[in-house]
């Protein structure tokens, strides 16, 4: 191994600079999912990540890959590995030589899906001043973006990259914030947690169950020697006493999130989690149903439950729909707030209470990963761009020869309508919230039946891929896939282009087709809303009428 010059300093700089990001992420075993597939889900949720999609493809053994810091928004990764970019904030920490060939997959902003059908996620998550005081010591090399780039290109299980993940950690240490991920492979399903220093913990998921993290550390037991389905940091425990984080007492209920990333309790994170759990499992979980304020609890660790064993089996749609939540039907609910208008406009961006739906989400997936077919064709992942509610997701492959370049063009600061999937996708929502009450259903019009026969036909897309491989004719599938993939994406692209300047033609004046349109929410509650503002406004007349007049 060839080590690079470590600019410990700029290192530091670049921690500070680092964003926080919002994202939920959400796992389900085999027997929990409809479809017997695992899946695995992340809304990447900020203002500034990096927009664009690339196929990164295969590097042959020997090929020398440098462990960067920092070295993704603003990068284009086009023709990567010839060309190599890191931004104005990327460092390089380190390099290794591939001793076998790498695999394809799919590269975001965070890399999830590798054509052997390993697909990932992550939810960054927050820390006490105490843990942070620690792991300032101990700054390693490994950020959660090169980590997850690493782990895709080399492993084939999700078994291997929670073994390799961990031995990185162990051996060169973590950067950066807290993270929770979701790792899966179509048998498999695993939670992995990094915190700092050479700290990691992951569990392997029940297969009957669904896993949520919503910006918060969540392992909240510990195994001693189980490897089988449970990993950790080799001298966590030695480490957490060494350090005063825990006091080296009953190791049976030593607790990793809290010992290590105590923090992200708040509405935010955890109100998130708790209409997950109450979502999937309300028979099960009546009181938390029945007791809204659970979604404020100070304990989450103790009052919410690891995972769930969903009420019914879910399905792509139903992690489609939990994505898409803003709080409907409870006392949080931001369609029937001053913020969202007469309209219940949920992506009106200003709510007291943070939804999983939010307008600044770059990017929104689910992988759909279906182990008794072949890898060519089981590692698709569903992909669309921007709010879950409004988006559309297109099928992909991670083993497809190419994908769509209208996936990598395109910058958050820069309109590019005519040439890049996400804005193309950000007009339609944009468009939606002049009268969002209307055009999500004129939206669904469009989108719901042909997401229905989208699912139907990419498994038989999948099964005839699956014949052409069993008959020998492995690029010939391959070539389904990614042409279908492919027409798919434009399709989409099409029609929400049309729909842009359907929803703006529907609302102009702000009218509905020119007629006046009813307050959704009931004209009692919206005249409520009003009369408050009005009595605000004439008290601050009466103020002001009454102060003296300036000299």
């Amino acid at each position: 191994m060839k080590k690079k010059v470590f600019i410990v300093m700029l290192i530091f700089l670049c921690l500070l600079a680092q964003s926080v990001f919002a994202c939920i992420i959400f796992g389900a075993g085999r027997l929990a999912t409809t479809d017997g597939s695992t899946m695995t889900s992340h809304t990447c949720d900020s203002t500034g990540d990096d927009i664009r999609l690339w196929l990164i493809p295969s590097m042959a053994a020997g090929t020398e890959r440098e462990v960067v810091v920092n070295g993704r928004a603003g990068v284009d990764f086009t023709n990567f590995p010839e060309v190599k970019e890191y931004g104005t904030r990327g460092v390089v920490a380190d390099t290794y030589i591939n001793d076998k060939d790498t695999y394809k997959y799919l590269h975001a902003m965070y890399s999830f899906a590798n054509e052997k059908g390993v697909t990932m996620t992550e939810s960054t998550c927050g820390t006490s001043r105490a843990q942070r005081t620690v792991f300032q010591k101990y700054t390693g090399i490994w950020d959660c973006y090169m980590l997850q780039d690493a782990a895709l290109e080399n492993c084939a299980t999700a078994r291997e990259a929670v073994e390799f993940m961990g031995k990185k950690i162990t051996e060169q240490g973590w950067y950066g914030s807290p993270e929770t991920m979701t790792i899966g492979d179509g048998t498999d399903l695993w939670v992995f947690e990094a915190y700092g220093g050479n700290m990691w913990c992951a569990f392997l998921l029940p297969e009957d169950a669904v896993f949520v993290c919503a910006n918060r550390s969540r392992i909240n037991y510990y195994v001693e020697d189980d490897p089988d389905h449970y990993q950790h940091a080799p001298n966590m425990l030695q480490f957490a006493k060494d350090e005063g984080l825990w006091d080296g007492e009953n190791v049976e209920k030593f607790n990793p999130c809290k010992t290590f990333a105590a923090g992200n309790y708040g509405f935010s994170c955890v109100g998130r989690e708790w209409r997950a759990i109450t979502t999937l499992a309300p028979l099960q979980y009546p009181e938390l149903v029945a007791n809204e304020d659970m979604a404020v609890t100070p304990n989450p660790d103790d009052d919410l439950p690891l995972w769930v064993v969903p009420d019914e089996k879910v399905s792509v749609d139903t992690i489609r729909d939990l994505c898409s939540d803003a709080y409907e039907g409870t006392k949080y609910d931001l369609t029937k707030t001053a913020d969202a208008g007469r309209y219940g406009n949920i992506l009106a961006g200003s709510y007291q209470n943070r939804p999983t739906n939010v307008p600044q989400c770059t990017y929104f997936q689910i992988s759909n990963v279906k182990a008794w077919l072949p890898e060519e064709a089981r590692c698709l992942v569903w992909f669309g761009w921007g709010a879950p509610s409004t988006t559309y997701l297109v099928p992909m492959f991670a083993s497809a020869d190419y994908i769509d370049p209208k996936f990598n063009k395109g910058l958050r600061s820069t309109p590019d309508a005519e040439n890049s999937s996400w804005w193309n996708e950000s007009n339609v929502q944009t468009a939606a919230t002049i009268n969002y009450a209307d055009a999500i259903q004129v939206i669904d019009s469009y989108r719901e039946p042909l997401m229905a026969e989208q699912y139907e036909i990419t498994f038989a897309v999948q099964n005839t891929a699956a014949k052409l491989i069993a008959e020998g004719k492995r690029a010939e599938a391959i070539d389904l896939l990614t042409t279908y993939s492919y027409q798919q994406a434009n399709m989409w692209y099409d029609l929400y282009k049309d729909l842009t300047m359907e929803l703006l033609g529907r609302y102009a004046t702000g009218r509905t087709l020119f007629k006046t349109s009813a307050t959704p929410n009931g004209t009692q509650w919206w005249n409520k809303v009003k009369a408050a503002v009005d009595a605000i406004n004439a008290e601050e007349r009466e103020a002001a009428a009454a102060a003296p007049a300036a000299n």
